[in-house]
């Protein structure tokens, strides 16, 4: 993944990434307001010996500075802590006061640091105080020889304890900033992974690696289209209205020698939204001036009648089985001029009437009567229905969810087509989010342009 990628990864995963540095960032804010404040006091004693000669205090220093890891272990001796207990009277025991002391000693000196932590500054402060008076005593008894009164050792305080008012802990302000730090670097991370695991077609190079067809259009993610799926119920300047403008006009150039003039409309899978973009083309190609029927060839689930407000128990499976004719089974969208051939009843077995010659003739018939055929095919991999009705037209377009299919699903339904020898137009990009819009920037600059006066067109929904 090189930057340019990183970049577009980051766009379109920023939500992970400010979610995990939010729940960082207050989690870590909310453990630190909740967290008891504790405070720090330090003493330091010197560790030598009383001595008059030069080479007596080099001994002395040597002798010193080979004890006094020794010495600071003292500090937590049971004895010398239960002395702090007794001379403060402080409500805990020994092994409780052993969390709060803490002695260390300065690197390359006999200087012993004492550190005391405590929720009250100013009894960390006493036990500090208390601790260093103990251990000096506590090392002169231990290093007093039995035949003498002196000891060899002298302990001083050199600095007496520390009053800090300032709490050590929690540090809220650097704690946060931490956590924010690391909820970013974990939110990139996660982001980059899920980018790398996300195996759904979600940019053009996803397409081209899939079916090696290009994209003919991308249709944006609209919420309004549960509510005004058709292109006669938007504006003429609709960001979707556009799409499918676009995608009218990059049919006309597939072949110029040899335009297109029967086109199957399918999926990979089910609810990419084929049959909106198979209707919504068709309305297109009529707002163009072009004579368009509009086959659904969908027998199992059929829903261009229903989607248009058609009648839907006359239609192809009538048609093919002698009960009605052709010119008396098509009816017309009166609000776009779509004329439309419904499905029928549906039948038991739609692959074998799909395949059947009576099809192929009909099909044949209607792509000479009219300006165009467009045909809302079922999915291509659950069922084989669309790649049949594929090869008794010009050609298929594939209609794909950006961020839902897979791309072994869009490579997979590519190969179904190639294999019964059927061509692929291109693709179509279906529900693309805003944030994407490097790839289908045509369709939200018409989006950002200012809307006529005068909102909806009417739009109707004829019966024919």
């Amino acid at each position: 993944m090189d930057f340019k990628e990183l970049f577009r990864t980051l766009r379109r995963r920023w939500k992970t990434i400010v979610a995990l540095a939010l729940i960082a960032t207050f989690g870590s804010l909310a453990l630190s307001l909740t967290t008891t404040p504790t405070y720090e006091s330090k003493t330091k004693i010197y560790v030598t010996s009383d001595t008059s000669t030069l080479q007596d205090q080099y001994a002395a220093t040597l002798y010193a500075s080979q004890r006094i890891a020794s010495y600071a272990e003292l500090a937590n001796h049971r004895v010398l802590l239960q002395r702090v207990v007794d001379d403060l009277d402080l409500d805990m025991t020994a092994s409780e006061l052993a969390e709060k002391v803490k002695a260390e000693v300065e690197t390359s000196t006999v200087i012993l640091q004492i550190t005391v932590t405590d929720t009250s500054a100013k009894r960390a402060q006493e036990i500090a105080n208390a601790e260093a008076d103990q251990l000096v005593e506590f090392l002169q008894e231990l290093e007093t020889p039995s035949t003498s009164d002196v000891s060899q050792i002298l302990p001083t305080i050199t600095d007496p304890a520390t009053f800090n008012a300032n709490p050590v802990a929690p540090r809220t302000v650097l704690n946060t900033v931490v956590a924010l730090l690391i909820g970013l670097t974990l939110g990139t991370a996660v982001a980059v992974a899920r980018e790398l695991l996300d195996q759904t077609v979600s940019s053009a190079e996803d397409v081209d690696k899939a079916t090696q067809v290009p994209i003919m259009a991308a249709i944006g993610l609209d919420p309004s289209v549960a509510k005004d799926p058709l292109l006669t119920d938007l504006t003429t300047f609709s960001p979707r209205a556009e799409a499918f403008r676009l995608l009218r006009t990059n049919l006309q150039f597939l072949d110029l020698d040899h335009p297109p003039r029967s086109i199957v409309i399918t999926s990979s899978v089910s609810g990419e939204g084929k049959t909106t973009a198979a209707t919504n083309l068709a309305v297109a190609l009529a707002q163009a001036g072009r004579r368009v029927l509009l086959v659904d060839g969908d027998l199992r689930r059929p829903r261009v009648a229903a989607l248009l407000g058609l009648e839907g128990s006359i239609g192809l499976t009538t048609v093919l089985v002698g009960r009605t004719k052709i010119e008396e089974s098509v009816q017309k969208h009166e609000a776009s001029g779509v004329f439309v051939l419904a499905s029928g009843p549906t039948p038991p077995n739609p692959s074998e009437i799909l395949q059947a010659k009576a099809t192929h003739d009909l099909l044949g018939k209607l792509r000479d009567t009219y300006d165009m055929v467009i045909i809302d095919a079922p999915p291509l991999l659950p069922v084989a229905d669309a790649a049949i009705l594929a090869t008794a037209t010009d050609g298929a377009i594939i209609v794909t969810r950006h961020g839902k299919t897979t791309r072994d699903q869009l490579e997979g339904a590519a190969t179904r087509l190639n294999t019964v020898g059927a061509r692929t137009f291109g693709v179509v990009l279906n529900m693309v989010p805003k944030r994407f819009g490097q790839m289908n920037y045509y369709y939200y600059y018409y989006a950002e342009e200012s809307q006529p006066s005068g909102g909806k067109r009417s739009a109707g929904r004829g019966k024919g």
